[in-house]
């Protein structure tokens, strides 16, 4: 194996020269001893010597073990390897190299991992070289001109003089990083040095590398494998690392493993990691320090450091213990030594037929816990034990421990810490009682633990316990346990455990390998023919038969015939040749896919915390800059799941529903859209990251499915096992997708437990976890099976064998040299072998077969049951899932099951599939016809992809891997067997995933289906399945996302009648669980007992079973199918089956265990975790008690060491039981987000027509035809529908809309339409992005200034304080004072400014109750240009406008003004405005412009504009317009650059709808009123003023005050505007709200009544009740717009049933021409001295005409009836008089009806 070195060792000194050799080291002064064992290698004619190593290596405490463990070690059977082949005179041996690995690259130069090894291409590549090792030059023979690099350990190498290179090899792959080869054969495969002999490190292994001055690595000089002088190694090795380990010094060691752990060593003793046995000794894990008071170190000065390595002490004679040979073949048993408390010796010979564990070390380790750990526990550290507690706690620990059960770090932890809180405190126990206490704790265990004292030290102990085992006779009874106390005076007390117990060292050894160490170790056995003698052993049945002479004869009495397909008898026969695939026609698979609730609760889960990150003040996402979304999903190395994923997306439909792909063609490109993480992920992901940073638009989501596979670190990932590693941590944690601002990344797993962490990536807010609402169906998972353990059913559904347990123990007494897991699969291959054989003719091997198993196999081969073509059912049998993780094993399985099934006649009955993560699904032809007829596809050439394409087919599947990948399984499945799943698997991640292959959903039985109960949401099609009393329905499981071929309910069941959620109340979940109790008692009843037992009477003689078609006995009852709702059965080892079952049926439970080989505690004690405990505080659990080892992803995710991990803020993880629909839940996540992106990007405008004219298009109004245009006085805005109509002439005579006398006071729903965002659009307080963030990005408080504006309002007649909040930011747009910085003005423009980018008015914005949904951020309508933009709102409102506003200019009203309506803003802007002008007017005086020059414009805007549009005609030969989508800068400026401009009181634009695009545009320009977009001229409107106590139509009132000032309103109808439906705020006014329900007609109450007082305005309330009753008040004017009611200087609406005359009471007003016209009623409302009785006299009114004067109190209405002289004309009762029902601290209204006479 090339380890051969040219000496010999001479057999008669070997012994002299050992002990020579140690006290020669001992008694050395040098601070560099030569190695130990130097005078044994002598001249090369002897035998070569056994290697003694030293067990320690230099590792910092804190990190994982590597990959190469630094110990080596022969065995009996290890030949001289000759030095080469041409100093040989035997010709060389004939050497096969073995096959490479599927996928693995064969070019000459480069490693199996594809990487470049030639020296040409290496030597400028900048390389970690470990330390200790350096770089060497490999001759390839295949290419002579090339040199490999190679990087080997200096150990292995020999000296200048050419020795002392420690036999066997330690090497790395520079190329991949792949570390840890052992043997030179296995490293000269990996670099494909193609050799055609025997592999040898001493003839490939040629130069040393070197670096020349100008960095290259280049050839020096030749490796001296001969004593020679020019050609010994160099001095100076400028290619070695930066901390180099002198050749030869192995013999370091500390005084104590304190000092160790000082200084960053630890002993490793690796145990069968990556590599054989024969060459490696045990090694435990070095973060686990052994603890050491401090009284007991050795007054030794502690070694100094010489670059950086730790020189060699030296040592006291007796700890140095040799290990006897033969010691595992003498006894049968590898020793384990359990480390305790104090020093272990060092151990020489045979070191490879020990281990050493940690595993009770950590709680000896107590007093290090730091007082937060102590307090977080509820501990003081008076509570700790001492050492000679814990020595004794042990032994009471390892005394009720049971023959099969093996210690396990967690259970021991738990009972430290459960002592420590509960014993109450005691007087110490004093080292001298400490032995005898211990041999009185061990004295109940009836031999199993013994206490063996020593006096000086452990390894006196140990080395005569050792001695005692290797050469003494083997006693009838062994200890399972050797407890060894050392209490010396100098040392202390010291403890540790010797494992003698044959099930105990082995399974404990095996727990300590990761699943690739131990995978490799059973491939080695494998190759090199260990398992010959097991093979042997099984190629004879359990009769000592040979069993291919069994299988022969029963082959010869079949003869040519086979059994008959599952649809026939088990014992009728036809000839293989007659056999065609002729099956009846069956229903076909359904591919519908389905949605279930607890699903879509996930996925809106998911969708709210992806909102909660766009919500954070940190503005890590922005939702609102993404219109689209896309998808990448990664998925582990499994072919089958790869198709799984592809196939749930394309029957998904979401890529449709993303807009990805076109509905023809989205099933052809499903592969797009999943990567596997294999060697070509980086292609696919460079590709995906350039899509990502091109379309930044677009929101990205990566998936990352069973995200816990591998978490390998990138810097330590390699080829493993042929899997590459570290691959998900180069592709999720990369610095693209860390960047990336578009880019989600959703990471999925069953089992997060690993991602969970306190170095963890992701943080715990962004954590969902599954829910399980109780629906129709119910997930059977993991706690259910482990509580399916109480049923105390006859046949659980979690077994255990206990007849295979007992054979696997007897085998592996016999075997103590191979691993238990080929032993296992071995026995496992019989087991089905001969249960097959005892049904096909071999009724004797019935007694030699497991129950379990022989259950199996029966069901398995006795088919399904008879459903008939009457029946309707089809005929379809079970599936039967073989766990084998080894992939050599599993083929071995394959082919023995195979051949078994084909020479017992049933290759017809059922398949043998081996399920390969790297390969698709392959089954024999007639199997693909029978799936091809189940699915009406006999025509194509449909293959099966994935496990569930395979529902109905009798198979055993034999699933192989180190891991399961999350492929999910046909609701025919039956059985799980996990036979090999033993004591390898001792964390929760390693054994619940295997267990979780069985978990599934299961009905309770049959529901009425109802409707959605959303109309809107997406429709759940939720199957009913028959209740587990049919016997024709399948099982009524779900799979992994309830999507596949298998959901669909068989023609037997009846469908539903709807699809929806079920209407039926749920059963609760403990009843399921009493079902399937019940279902699994009827199983239990009909499998064999314990004991072999005769066949049932219902069955035929097993010698009959082959019998001819003409001598059947007519058909039998099959073993029943799977019923519904039934769980799978799951079949475990001993060791698993007790983790699962837990306290008190078993031991710890399995959530207790480590929960993943990747992580650490980070406390030896920590509280419990209870198996019940939520998700959530599961994860909180394991970031606080677990850590990242080193070669976890995670590793280097840590800022300080006591603050908490970096979290990435795009990052959530999903997790959920396994099985459960998870891919369902992110599927339907995707297209929600979808969704919700796009309704980001939508708004609800309001589409309502209006009234129409013809015209002409021009771009602006010639301002002397426009006056001549006549005032359109009807508003014809659609919000004014249910305003009540203005009279105009020639309007019609009556309206023909009924009145409703129970209209009530609710708003009235207005027809809207979506429309998606433009580039200009406004936007509400949740856009983000990075053009407009310096616009409402928050400033400090500091930056914002207050001021108050003070002027005089002549319509208030008093003085008005307005109060500004200005930005620093904002204040170049005001005028201060140089003295004060008091504010003066608001700085206006001049008329003749010319800036194609100047803005001219300032905005004025009224908003009430919006601070989130108003959309006051135009930036993006004003195209970034630079504008004064003022919030207009109320005094209470400040803090929230300022909170999300913060870089707006707020203008403050008054406090009085906090109940008011629009109509005071509007006012209050209006009374400013003009105020501002002639404060301007006044300062530009000085600077020279006159009066005029200065701008009089300003714009007020509502809250709910969104977007603006231009219209034009469209073509020549189109009638429709051509509508484009503008900006309100582009309105405005258009506006203000009108001829003639200041000629115009206001100019507006019209309302957008959709009928505009259908139509050509109407006349440019309207002579009308003007809402919602207003640019007011207050110079001409000085005299018109807004109704400061308006709610409604203030801006009717407003345009008909101001046409009747003879004023030009100007309409832009070329320009639309929409507006946002945004049902909350606005100046709507607060609903009037009493303790009791109120309609309109109680808005107003008799004055001085009892009446019930409401919490409203009374201008509010007045408003509403003439809205709502105002036909009741005027009801001679109703539909009667002949006779409209007369309104004198205002408009109040009062419904649309009521037609209102407006007339202006100034003089020189127009108004229309009342001449002949009888008004129905007047309307007086707070009428001023204006209005006199001689203007009243000049109207005519109606007979019984209505009269209603509306004061502000009881004296002015009086004053005003008799003022106005009324009582002449109008006949008045004292209880028409009332007053507005407002609360008491507002003074109401009053106002007096009468009739005219």
């Amino acid at each position: 194996m090339g380890n051969a070195y040219p000496g010999q060792l001479k057999p008669a000194g070997f012994e002299e020269a050992l002990h020579s050799s140690i006290e020669a080291s001992l008694r050395s002064s040098m601070s560099s001893p030569l190695p130990v064992f130097s005078q044994l290698y002598l001249e090369p004619e002897h035998v070569k010597p056994k290697m003694e190593i030293p067990l320690q290596c230099a590792e910092r405490p804190d990190q994982d073990p590597p990959n190469d463990r630094a110990s080596e070690s022969t065995e009996n059977e290890d030949d001289a390897d000759d030095e080469d082949a041409s100093d040989s005179s035997s010709p060389p041996l004939p050497y096969l190299p073995g096959a490479a690995a599927d996928g693995c690259c064969t070019t000459d130069g480069f490693c199996q991992a594809g990487k470049d090894l030639r020296l040409v291409s290496m030597g400028t590549e900048p390389m970690e070289v470990p330390a200790g090792f350096c770089l060497v030059g490999a001759k390839s023979p295949s290419i002579p001109e090339h040199v490999l690099v190679c990087a080997v350990d200096r150990r292995f190498l020999p000296d200048d003089s050419g020795k002392n290179a420690l036999l066997g090899f330690l090497g790395n792959c520079v190329g991949c990083g792949e570390t840890g080869f052992r043997y030179f054969t296995e490293f000269s495969n990996h670099i494909n040095l193609k050799l055609s002999t025997q592999p040898k490190k001493q003839k490939h292994l040629k130069y040393y590398l070197l670096r020349n001055s100008q960095g290259a690595l280049c050839k020096g000089p030749l490796i001296c494998w001969k004593g020679g002088a020019g050609r010994g190694r160099p001095r100076q090795m400028p290619a070695s690392p930066r901390h180099p380990v002198a050749s030869g010094k192995h013999s370091c060691r500390f005084s104590s493993l304190t000092e160790i752990f000082h200084h960053g060593l630890l002993y490793c003793l690796p145990a069968m990691t990556s590599g054989p046995p024969k060459k490696r000794h045990r090694g435990w894990y070095p973060s686990s320090p052994v603890p050491v008071a401090s009284n007991t170190l050795l007054n030794v000065a502690p070694p100094p450091l010489v670059s950086g390595i730790i020189q060699p002490q030296p040592i006291a004679m007796g700890d140095t213990v040799v290990v006897p040979d033969n010691l595992l073949n003498n006894s049968g048993v590898r020793p384990v030594i359990l480390i305790g408390y104090g020093s272990l010796p060092y151990f020489y010979g045979n070191v490879g037929d020990i281990v050493v564990s940690p595993l009770l070390v950590s709680c000896y380790k107590c007093s290090q816990l730091t007082q937060k750990t102590l307090e977080s526990l509820g501990m003081s550290n008076s509570q700790l034990l001492s050492v000679e507690d814990m020595v004794l706690l042990t032994l009471q620990y390892l005394v009720q421990l049971g023959w099969d059960e093996i210690p396990l770090q967690e259970e021991f932890e738990q009972i430290t810490l459960r002592a420590m809180l509960s014993a109450p405190p005691a007087a110490p126990v004093p080292p001298s009682q400490l032995p005898w206490l211990a041999r009185l704790a061990a004295s109940v265990s009836a031999g199993a633990v013994q206490v063996l004292v020593a006096q000086r030290s452990l390894g006196e102990g140990i080395g005569e316990a050792l001695r005692s085992l290797g050469e003494g006779p083997c006693p009838p009874r062994r200890p399972d346990y050797v407890a060894i106390v050392c209490t010396s005076e100098t040392r202390g007390v010291e403890f540790c455990v010797l494992v003698l117990g044959k099930y105990q060292s082995r399974a404990l050894a095996e727990s300590m390998l990761t699943t690739n160490e131990f995978l490799k170790e059973i491939s080695y056995e494998l190759i090199t023919g260990k398992v010959s003698a097991l093979a042997s052993h099984f190629k004879t049945t359990s009769l000592g038969d040979s069993l291919d002479k069994q299988l022969a004869r029963l082959q010869r009495r079949r003869r040519e015939h086979v059994t008959q397909p599952i649809q026939g008898d088990e014992d009728v026969c036809i000839n293989r040749c007659s056999f065609f695939p002729t099956m009846p026609l069956t229903d076909p698979m359904s591919d519908a896919f389905q949605i279930y609730p607890s699903q879509l609760s996930v996925a809106r889960r998911l969708l709210s915390q992806v909102c909660a990150i766009a919500d954070s003040n940190s503005q890590d996402l922005d939702l609102g800059r993404f219109c689209k979304v896309d998808f990448l999903v990664l998925v582990p190395p499994s072919q089958v799941l790869v198709h799984q994923t592809m196939q749930r997306i394309r029957q998904s439909g979401v890529l449709v529903d993303l807009g990805m792909e076109d509905a023809p063609t989205a099933h052809l490109k499903s592969d797009k859209y999943v990567v596997r993480l294999d060697a070509d992920v980086h292609i696919r992901m460079q590709a995906f990251m350039r899509n990502v940073k091109q379309n930044p638009y677009t929101l990205f989501v990566l998936i990352h499915d069973n995200a816990h596979v591998d978490l390998t670190s990138a810097l330590s990932g390699s080829v493993c096992h042929g899997e590459l590693q570290g691959l998900a941590d180069r592709v999720v944690n990369c610095q693209e997708v860390l960047e990336a601002p578009n880019l989600l990344v959703l990471q999925v797993s069953s089992f997060p437990f690993t991602l969970q962490t306190w170095q963890s990536r992701i943080s715990a807010r962004n954590e969902v976890h599954w829910g399980l609402p109780e629906s129709q169906l119910v997930y059977f998972g993991l706690s259910d099976y482990s509580r399916s353990l109480r049923w105390g059913v006859a046949s659980p559904i979690l077994r255990c064998d206990d007849a295979f347990e007992k054979m696997v123990n007897i085998l592996l007494e016999r075997h103590p040299h191979l691993h238990s897991m080929v032993i296992r699969s071995y026995l496992l291959i019989q087991q089905y072998t001969e249960a097959m054989m005892s049904m096909a003719g071999a009724p004797s091997l019935r007694g030699h077969t497991t129950p379990e198993t022989l259950a199996i196999v029966e069901d398995l081969l006795g088919g399904p049951g008879r459903g008939g073509p009457e029946r309707g059912g089809p005929e379809r049998g079970s599936m039967l899932l073989v766990r084998v993780p080894s992939l050599q094993l599993a083929m071995l399985a394959r082919e023995r099951l195979e051949e078994a099934r084909d020479r017992l006649g049933l290759r017809l009955r059922f398949a043998v599939v081996l399920g390969r993560p790297s390969a698709e699904i392959s089954l024999p032809p007639h199997f693909l016809a029978r799936l091809r007829a189940w699915r009406g596809r006999e025509s194509d050439d449909w293959v099966p992809h994935t496990y569930q394409d395979l529902e109905g087919l009798p198979c055993i599947v034999i699933l192989t891997g180190k891991d399961p990948l999350g492929e999910s399984f046909p609701r025919s499945l039956k059985y799980c067997d996990l036979r090999l799943i033993d004591s390898s698997y001792l964390t929760r991640t390693a054994l619940e995933q295997e267990v979780g292959l069985a978990c599934c959903y299961v009905s309770q039985g049959n529901r009425e289906s109802a409707g959605p109960e959303n109309p809107d949401e997406l429709p759940m099609e939720v199957e009913s399945p028959q209740s587990s009393t049919s016997s024709t329905s399948n099982s009524g499981s779900t799979t992994e996302n309830t999507v596949s071929s298998s959901s669909a309910p068989d023609s037997s069941q009846k469908p539903s009648s709807s699809a929806g959620y079920p209407d039926a109340p749920p059963v609760p979940e403990r009843d399921s669980a009493e079902g399937v109790k019940q279902e699994c008692d009827s199983q239990g009843s009909q499998l064999p007992a314990a004991k072999p037992a005769p066949l049932p009477s219902s069955s035929v003689s097993p010698s009959s079973t082959f019998a001819s078609p003409s001598s059947s006995t007519g058909p039998r009852p099959s073993p029943p199918a799977p019923s519904p709702g039934s769980p799978r059965v799951v079949i475990l080892s001993r060791a698993a089956h007790g983790l699962l079952a837990g306290e008190p049926l078993g031991r710890l439970h399995s959530s207790s265990l480590l929960p993943h080989a990747d992580v650490a505690w980070t406390s030896s004690l920590r509280p419990p975790l209870s198996p019940d405990l939520p998700g959530p505080e599961q994860s909180l659990y394991y970031r606080r008690w677990t850590s990242a080892r080193q070669h976890h992803a995670d590793f280097n995710n840590q800022a300080a060491p006591d603050a908490p991990a970096p979290t990435h803020p795009r990052r959530l993880l999903l997790s959920g039981p396994p099985q459960v629909g998870k891919t369902g839940a992110y599927l339907q996540f995707l297209r929600i987000l979808s969704r919700m992106l796009i309704r980001l990007l939508e708004v609800d405008v309001y589409d309502e027509e209006e009234v129409e004219t013809d015209g002409t298009s021009t771009n602006w109004p010639d301002v002397e035809v426009f006056e001549k245009l006549p005032f359109d006085l009807r508003p014809r805005d659609p919000k004014f529908k249910m305003a009540s109509p203005v009279y105009c002439e020639n309007m019609p005579k009556s309206l023909l809309e009924k009145t409703s006398d129970s209209k009530q006071d609710t708003p009235v729903k207005r027809d809207t339409m979506s429309v998606i965002l433009t580039k200009f659009a406004s936007h509400n307080a949740f856009h983000r992005c990075e053009e407009c963030q310096h616009y409402t990005e928050a400033s400090p408080v500091l930056d914002c200034t207050f001021h108050t504006f003070t002027f005089c309002s002549s319509t208030l007649g008093e003085e008005v304080n307005l109060h500004f909040v200005i930005p620093k930011t904002k204040e170049q747009y005001f005028v201060f004072s140089p003295h004060g910085g008091d504010l003066e003005s608001l700085r206006l423009p001049l008329v003749s400014d010319k800036d194609p980018e100047l803005i001219k008015s300032p905005i004025f914005t009224p908003t009430t109750g919006r601070q989130e949904h108003g959309l006051l951020n135009i930036y993006h309508a004003m195209e970034g240009t630079a504008h004064l933009h003022i919030l207009v709102i109320k005094e209470q409102e400040m803090p929230l406008y300022r909170k999300y506003w913060p870089n707006h200019v707020l203008l403050v009203l008054p406090a009085m003004f906090n109940s008011a309506g629009v109509g005071a803003a509007r006012f209050m802007i209006k009374e400013l405005s003009s105020h501002n002008l002639e404060l301007e007017r006044q300062r530009r005086r000085d600077q020279g412009p006159q009066r005029q020059d200065v701008w009089p414009f300003v714009v007020m805007m509502d809250d709910s504009c969104v977007l603006w549009h231009s219209h034009h005609p469209g073509g020549p030969s189109s009638d429709a317009a051509e509508v484009t989508n503008i900006s309100l800068k582009a309105v405005l400026q258009h506006m203000e650059a009108t001829p003639k401009v200041a000629l115009y009181a206001a100019c507006g634009i019209r309302r957008w709808s959709s009928g505009l695009a259908a139509r050509p545009p109407a006349a440019p320009f309207s002579r009308c009123h003007l809402q919602d977009l207003l640019m007011l001229n207050v110079d001409l409107t000085q005299d018109v003023q807004y109704d400061q106590h308006r709610y409604t139509c203030e801006e009717v009132d407003f345009n008909l005050r101001a046409n009747s000032s003879r004023l030009l309103l100007c309409r832009f109808n070329h320009f639309s505007l929409m507006k946002k439906h945004i049902p909350t705020g606005g100046h709507r006014g607060p609903a009037p709200t009493s303790p009791t329900p109120v309609g309109p007609s109680q808005y107003v109450c008799a004055p001085d009544s009892e009446h019930t007082r409401l919490a409203a305005p009374p201008h509010l309330l007045l408003e509403r009740f003439l809205q709502l009753r105002g036909h009741k008040l005027f009801p001679k004017a109703v539909h009667n717009t002949g006779h409209p009611v007369l309104s004198i200087d205002s408009y109040l609406s009062m419904g649309p049933e009521v037609t209102v005359c407006y007339v202006s009471s100034r003089s020189q007003s127009l108004n229309p021409d009342h001449t002949g016209l009888l008004f129905s009623g007047i309307l007086l409302y707070l009428c001023d001295s204006y209005v006199v009785s001689d203007l009243l006299k000049k109207f005519r009114f109606l007979k019984g005409a209505t009269l209603c004067v509306i004061c502000q109190d009881r004296s002015s209405l009086r004053q005003t009836i008799v003022r106005l002289e009324l009582e002449d004309k109008w006949q008045f009762r004292l209880r028409d008089e009332f007053q507005t029902a407002n609360a008491s601290e507002d003074r109401p209204l009053y106002f007096l009806t009468g009739r005219h006479i």
